[in-house]
């Protein structure tokens, strides 16, 4: 019976220790036993394929360990410089490279001519250099064509405004004029001018004008500018040098207001100045004449337009004087109705 007990205990104790009784005690370090096998390096796995790709051949490439050293590209000096950048002097192309031989001639013929009528091609072509670039036209304006009712005696009043040419160079023919009726009219005037585009909104222009009305009549060269000024301003500025030395000055200038895209409320005015006097046809130094007003008119079509306003118009300084004698009131507030209207 001893025996046996004897060899159970021995047993007991010769068997391995448990895994749970090799945890570190406090205080104790367990140093690791050395291992005499080589250690096993997975193999690199393959990256997962969806199970719908289908194209399963399609897999992404390997990256390169850090140990691998990537390989030098044809041209590529990657030894790197005394700043660690790298050098890219390799990477310009050498002047054997870059060509120059000339251009080459643009084509003489034209693919649409394959296809339609060679003869309604070139008349095509021809009208689209002609409206891009090569453009010529014509206009015929009359923006005042009014009655007046003024007190004494009612009148009439217009101002056209005529060219003919291109985008760059143009004739420009203006009339004015105003009278009353019953009466020889008052004033009336012509020019001709050479009107040449300066910027993309303002020409200049030259030319003459003759003063028909009032007697004795004068001749005048013209020199001034117009366009559109900044909030759509139109400006017009003119100075007259006559043929007895006169110098004469006229602004004027117009707003259009759209209240709709057919009714547009327009306020304008007009200045004339003189350098000196001038008896005979009644005009004196200074600020001669002013008109200040405000028109609203309806637009039918582009083409044509009636209107209603009302004009405040003066003469002052000495032009007044000399209208007085005349018997002529030099104020006046004017109804107008007419009709704006070019082609």
């Amino acid at each position: 019976m001893k025996a046996i007990l004897l060899a159970g205990a021995a047993a007991l104790f010769a068997a391995p220790i448990p895994v749970f009784a090799q945890a570190a005690m406090p205080g104790m370090e367990m140093p690791a036993k050395p291992s005499t096998k080589e250690p096993v390096v997975p193999a690199p796995s393959e990256p997962a394929q969806p199970a719908n790709d289908p194209h399963p051949e399609h897999t992404m490439p390997d990256a390169p360990s850090a140990s691998e050293e990537p390989a030098d590209m044809p041209g590529m000096d990657m030894t790197g410089s005394e700043s660690g950048g790298h050098d890219m002097s390799a990477m310009q192309p050498d002047a054997t490279d870059v060509g120059n031989a000339p251009a080459p001639a643009p084509p003489a013929d034209h693919a649409a001519d394959s296809l339609f009528d060679p003869a309604e091609m070139a008349r095509s072509r021809g009208n689209l250099r002609r409206e891009n670039g090569a453009f010529s036209g014509s206009m015929i304006l009359f923006d005042l064509a009014e009655f007046q009712a003024r007190p004494g005696g009612n009148g009439y009043r217009w101002e056209s405004d005529a060219w003919f040419g291109g985008d760059i160079d143009r004739l420009q023919i203006k009339t004015d004029g105003e009278g009353s009726f019953g009466k020889p009219i008052e004033d009336f005037e012509v020019q001709a001018l050479y009107s040449r585009a300066i910027s993309p909104f303002w020409n200049a222009h030259i030319g003459l004008r003759y003063d028909i009305a009032p007697n004795p009549s004068r001749t005048y060269a013209v020199v001034g500018v117009e366009g559109i000024a900044p909030y759509w301003l139109h400006a017009t500025g003119q100075l007259f040098l006559s043929d007895k030395g006169d110098v004469r000055v006229r602004l004027e200038g117009s707003y259009d207001e759209r209240i709709t895209q057919r009714l547009i409320f327009q306020p304008r005015f007009e200045l004339n100045l003189s350098a000196q006097d001038m008896p005979s046809i009644g005009v004196g130094s200074g600020l001669t004449s002013f008109e200040v007003g405000a028109r609203l008119r309806y637009e039918f079509r582009r083409e044509f337009a009636p209107y209603i306003g009302v004009e405040w118009s003066g003469r002052t300084g000495d032009t007044a004087h000399y209208a007085r004698l005349a018997g002529d009131k030099p104020n006046a507030v004017n109804f107008v109705a007419g009709i704006r209207f070019w082609f």
